[in-house]
């Protein structure tokens, strides 16, 4: 992860300014673009973006933030092969939803 970012993630743990900053990029950038195009009702959208962000976010603390291991060192094709399939079910499979 390039260092700015991995500074942004490691603030927005401690500063509500940077974690809404990280917030608005990633669902206005990433999760918004990706979950636009599954044609789904708004609420069930927001809901699989959450989610979605949710396993990404928790990744990104553990590998570059955290540094567990063996998720730290492992590489990146290992880490889609064992993610990808959680991520795409949160976008597009079976999932109770959360409720506002």
């Amino acid at each position: 992860m390039r260092p700015a970012a991995l500074a942004l993630v490691r603030s927005a743990v401690t500063n509500e300014w940077t974690a809404r900053l990280l917030r608005e990029f990633l669902v206005s950038q990433i999760l918004r673009r990706v979950v636009g195009t599954l044609g789904l009702p708004a609420a069930e959208r927001e809901a699989r973006g959450s989610l979605a962000a949710s396993q990404l976010i928790g990744l990104v603390m553990a590998r570059y933030v955290l540094r567990v291991e063996p998720l730290a060192s492992a590489s990146p094709e290992s880490i889609v092969a064992a993610v990808g399939p959680t991520v795409q079910r949160y976008l597009t499979g079976d999932v109770d939803l959360p409720k506002p």
